[in-house]
């Protein structure tokens, strides 16, 4: 039987052309993760705060080199659209950070904002500049109506980062995440298609 309502994003639209490059400042940009970006992923298992707030198992180089490739699977299938945060240029260039969008419900217009930062790539805003970034590709360009950010009550941070991208508080949800520590509160952040940008 036959939807009464369109899909808000329809099939397609993302895969069709290639994952962009945006520029957020001189030095710093956004693009799709590659293969010499593998130790970055590899690192930042090892980091106790990002392991612990994100949930990343270790991994290994070969790991890391595998889930670059699947970063570039699910742009194609348009599951998930994850970016690199890089700083420098030519050989200098790093990958200091991921922001991207999962957990996609193309066809219902919504999905989660998703972040982290190396320690070197933190203190300059990046998170919040990646996070308004991707948010108005994904809502300007795709076409998607609502992002979320969840994150436990006990990181204060990435509150910070989603209450200075402008994307609003909406509550709690109760012993919504089981972290290594025990099940923790969340909170809901989100903003929606027309709202004022930060």
């Amino acid at each position: 039987m036959a939807s009464l309502i369109p899909p808000v994003v329809p099939p397609g639209r993302m895969s069709a052309v290639p994952q962009p490059t945006f520029e957020l400042n001189g030095t710093v940009r956004l693009r799709p993760w590659r293969e010499r970006d593998a130790p970055a992923l590899v690192e930042a298992a090892r980091q106790d705060d990002i392991r612990h707030w994100n949930r990343p198992s270790y991994v290994t180089l070969d790991d890391a080199r595998d889930r670059v490739e699947a970063y570039r699977q699910a742009w194609t299938a348009e599951r998930s659209a994850i970016w690199a945060i890089v700083r420098g240029s030519g050989d200098e260039e790093r990958a200091v950070g991921l922001v991207g969008l999962g957990d996609f419900d193309l066809k219902g217009g919504s999905a989660e904002i998703l972040y982290w930062l190396l320690p070197e790539g933190r203190g300059g805003g990046l998170a919040v500049k990646a996070t308004v970034r991707v948010s108005r590709w994904a809502l300007d360009d795709l076409g998607l109506h609502r992002l979320r950010i969840t994150h436990s009550t006990a990181n204060p941070a990435s509150c910070q980062v989603a209450t200075r991208a402008g994307v609003a508080l909406e509550g709690t949800m109760r012993s919504a995440l089981l972290h290594a520590d025990g099940w923790h509160d969340e909170h809901l952040h989100a903003r929606v298609r027309g709202d004022r940008w930060p």
